[in-house]
């Protein structure tokens, strides 16, 4: 297994479960890799540390492909840094975050804005993957898609709505996505038909109808599907691949699940409290607890959207994590124009998943149900986006472990998070699959005696070509011969 050496640490006696596999198996970890996956019939080889992990299940750690860290949108920013995000990510049972590098304003190119982000993140606890983001073409965009793609950055955002911050006009979502596919790469698709959104705004806003409470009207279904129609038309005309995130709607769902029956190569992400929250909260005591763009949809809506992420129809659930806090979120309440929109949300992503899907299958501890949780949750999140070591419990992997209990509850409180803000919009919700133990590249981040900084240890993953990377479905060999010949390292 490991000549001439000790490993060191054995995860022992666990149901050992990744998106293709469950069995009862010790875990050797050596030199922040998987050594060996042995069956628990088997002798504990000796090793430095033993974690006991019997009656529980230990899952890849989680790849969460959305987050937002150090944001600025406007006036606002985000109240996070990467050491506080990581640090939650962690106690949340996510072991790699992907963050946008967003141009602030018309000044900084989007090299320059992932650039400025790798800086960042070199106080980073766990490891972290980067996408780009175009707002405006010139003729540079395409050099500086190529040098993103040569930094191991492969996949670019563009948003269709936010006129005059964020938002690409179609001219450029499609030269995204022709350069995109030049360069095995990815493009994140925030699909909102943007003139059906600020139309509907308007009307609300003149009759006095512009505050928070009235958020869910302004940003109808329909401009969700539309928006998720056109794009889907670009990425069959180019033949690219698109990714589309915080989709909120069971249409939005079909129109991708459609898309990837009849040959594209689409996908669907979304986001939890898509699944455990309806529009009602805008009428409660909080509305501002609730600001994200698209908004919380019906019930009935809410139900339908569970169905198919239980049935399989949803690739990815990723956080969408912004840190604003309820100062800045109740600054401008009365206009939803002017407010900041986005949740924290990095910390509560293990146990709001698991616990939507062991409802939505009637089942906790059913292998099949855990492994479902763990294509969404981690393997799908590193598949896609090609991260390589990402994603499973296999010889030559990282070792970025979850010892959970799937079995255990525990209401969510605010003020035990650690996401740096004053609010959770899931507070007071009893929860299953919280983790207990967190294991990032063979070190222990979290265990009984709770959480170990070890200080800015996290890797900079460099990603692999979005085609290339599900061809080889990850294999050990693959993974290996990407490491050596792209040179992860230290962010």
């Amino acid at each position: 297994m490991i000549e001439g050496r000790i490993p060191d640490l054995v995860v022992t006696h666990a149901l050992a479960v990744d998106a293709t596999h469950a069995r009862p198996a010790h875990i050797v970890v050596d030199r922040g890799r998987i050594a060996a996956v042995l069956d628990a019939t088997e002798p504990i080889p000796v090793a430095t540390r033993v974690i006991e992990a019997a009656g529980r299940v230990v899952i890849p750690g989680g790849v969460d492909g959305h987050c937002h860290v150090a944001q600025i949108t406007g006036r606002y920013r985000t109240l996070d840094d990467y050491a506080l995000t990581s640090r939650a990510a962690l106690w949340g049972g996510t072991t790699t975050i992907m963050d946008f590098g967003i141009p602030r304003d018309g000044t900084e190119t989007p090299l320059a804005a992932a650039r400025n982000k790798l800086e960042l993140a070199r106080q980073a606890r766990c490891d972290v993957a980067l996408h780009a983001c175009v707002i405006d073409w010139d003729p540079t965009i395409p050099g500086q898609l190529a040098e993103l793609a040569g930094l191991g950055i492969r996949s670019v955002k563009v948003y269709t709505t936010n006129r005059g911050t964020t938002m690409a006009d179609d001219d450029t979502v499609l030269k995204v996505m022709r350069e995109m596919a030049r360069l095995d790469g990815l493009t994140y698709v925030h699909a909102e038909h943007d003139a059906m959104i600020v139309d509907c705004t308007e009307r609300h806003a003149a009759a006095g109808e512009a505050g928070i409470r009235h958020l869910h009207r302004t940003r109808p279904e329909l401009a969700e599907e539309a928006s998720v129609r056109e794009v889907l038309a670009m990425a069959e005309y180019i033949g690219a691949a698109v990714y589309f995130v915080h989709q909120s709607t069971p249409g939005a769902v079909d129109l991708v699940d459609a898309a990837r029956a009849g040959g594209l190569d689409v996908h669907s992400e979304t986001c939890p409290h898509y699944l455990a929250l309806d529009e009602r909260v805008y009428s409660g005591e909080l509305p501002e607890w609730f600001a994200c763009c698209p908004p919380m949809r019906s019930p009935e809506t809410v139900a339908a959207l569970r169905e198919r992420f239980a049935a399989g129809a949803i690739d990815t659930i990723a956080s969408d994590h912004s840190c604003y806090d309820l100062t800045q979120k109740r600054e401008r309440r009365d206009d939803i124009r002017q407010m900041p929109h986005g949740l924290p949300g990095v910390e509560t992503r293990m146990p709001v998943t698991f616990t939507m899907l062991s409802d939505a299958l009637g089942a906790t501890s059913d292998p099949a149900v855990l492994q479902r949780f763990v294509e969404v949750f981690a393997a799908a999140p590193a598949r896609i986006n090609g991260l390589p070591g990402k994603g499973a419990i296999a010889v030559g992997y990282d070792a970025d472990l979850v010892v959970f209990d799937p079995d255990r509850t525990r209401a969510v409180v605010a003020s035990d998070l650690h996401m740096g803000t004053d609010f959770s919009p899931f507070d007071g919700q009893e929860l299953r699959g919280w983790p207990q133990i967190v294991i990032a590249r063979g070190r222990v981040m979290l265990d009984d005696n709770g959480f170990h900084d070890p200080g800015p240890t996290g890797q900079f993953v460099r990603r692999r070509g979005h085609r290339a990377a599900d061809n080889d479905a990850g294999s050990p060999e693959r993974v290996a011969t990407f490491r050596r010949e792209s040179g992860n390292s230290l962010v």
